[in-house]
Formats: structure tokens, C-alpha cells, sequence
């Protein structure tokens, strides 16, 4: 049974969120303030996070960024404040996807499903182009020379659209249908954020190799 947190400081709607949640045989741990979370997670370990971003004790802002130097669990944003700076700097922080008040419980519990589906361990696949970098797609896992690299899923999962034949170009709405199941809009902006945000982990891990190049006007390609 695989366990969330729901981080959320408006009672009903906590609430209606836990009876939807509950319903599809997920547990739960509830909590209404924001400085609560980063402990818990460490004790009880939780396989996603449903999470506010205006929370009282500490924002949601803050505490993405504190898991994201220790885990890679699945985070799931939610906000009323809608602007694209908001939005942009939940997913450049690490979260995996964020959801815009006010919105449908099924909607949450679809979101929630999908990205655990996409985060569930299965038999370890290894591709490998000889230029040292290795993906575990099923694992969302890449690694350069045997080290690992610390990706979100959207971040592995643009580097695995990309992993193809060597200069084929993707169109940045080609990566866009990549990174999110539900086909969602999102700028330009959105995309080459989290494109840079991969381009600097790469070369973080092997200095002297740049894995992905932007075409000017058009998407990136690969080696």
C-alpha cells in the first residue's frame, strides 16, 4: 500500500482530499502545518507528497527545496496562486507536477496514480550509448561512469526523449508531450527551465562532455 502526505492547512479540504485518497486503497498522513513535513518524511518514508505551497511554520517553496537534497520522492504541488513564476519555480525547485486551485479530487487521485505508475520499481533495463551515460527507464534512474545522477522525473524523462540517435533534434513541444501525461499546455519558458536545470546535472557529474545542445529556435538534440 503505498503512502501519502497530504500538506494542506484548509480543513475541508483536506478532508474531501483524504475521502477521495482513502477510497482508492492509498494511506495517508495528513498534516496542516508546513515545518512538520521534512522530519516526517524522514521517519515514515512516504511514496508521494501532495503539498501546498502557503502553508503555515514553513511554505512549500521552502520544504521542496529541503527534500530535494536528500530524496527524490514524488512531490505534487498545489496552489491558488496561479501565475507561471509560481509554477515555474515549484518545478525548478524539484516538484514533479503541480495542480492549480480550485480542482476536481478525481483529478488529484488520477494525478497521483499516474506519477506512481511512472515512479513504481520494475525489472532494471539498462541502455547504454557507449558515451557513458546509462538510463533505467523503469527505475527513472540515469547514471554517468557508475555515478548516479539526482533527476526528477520530468528531468529523466526529457533525457530519455532525447537519448536517441546521435543530432536528431526535438521540437520543444515534441519534449512538452514528454513530460506530462495529460498533455497539459506550458511555455517555451517552462521547458528550456527544466532542460538547463538537466544540461547543469550532466555536466555536474562529467565536466568535459556536453550531452545536450540547443537549435536555436527550434528544440535541443542529443550529443
Amino acid at each position: 500500500m503505498s503512502k501519502i502526505f497530504i500538506v494542506e492547512d484548509e480543513e475541508k479540504l483536506a478532508n474531501v482530499l483524504e475521502k477521495y485518497i482513502r477510497a482508492e486503497g492509498f494511506d495517508l498522513v495528513i498534516f496542516d502545518r508546513g515545518d512538520q513535513v521534512v522530519e516526517a518524511v524522514h521517519q515514515q518514508k512516504p511514496d508521494l507528497i501532495l503539498l501546498d505551497i502557503m502553508l503555515p511554520g514553513k511554505s512549500g517553496i521552502e520544504i521542496c527545496k529541503e527534500l530535494r537534497q536528500f530524496s527524490e520522492i514524488p512531490i505534487v504541488m498545489t496552489t491558488a496562486r496561479v501565475d507561471e513564476i509560481d509554477r515555474l519555480l515549484g518545478l525548478e525547485l524539484g516538484a514533479d507536477d503541480y495542480i492549480c486551485k480550485p480542482f476536481s479530487p478525481r483529478e488529484v487521485v488520477a494525478r497521483i496514480k499516474a506519477i506512481l505508475r511512472r515512479t513504481r520499481h520494475d525489472p532494471v533495463e539498462l541502455e547504454s550509448k557507449n558515451t557513458g551515460l546509462i538510463l533505467d527507464r523503469p527505475n527513472y534512474q540515469a547514471a554517468i561512469d557508475g555515478v548516479a545522477l539526482q533527476l526528477t522525473p520530468i528531468e529523466f524523462k526529457i533525457l530519455a526523449a532525447l537519448y536517441g540517435p546521435p543530432s536528431r533534434v526535438l521540437k520543444r513541444d515534441t519534449l512538452m508531450n514528454h513530460m506530462y501525461d495529460d498533455h497539459r499546455a506550458v511555455s517555451d519558458r517552462t521547458v528550456d527551465s527544466h532542460v538547463a536545470n538537466l544540461r547543469k546535472k550532466l555536466k555536474e557529474a562529467k565536466p568535459d562532455s556536453d550531452y545536450i545542445h540547443p537549435v536555436y529556435g527550434i528544440g535541443y538534440r542529443y550529443l
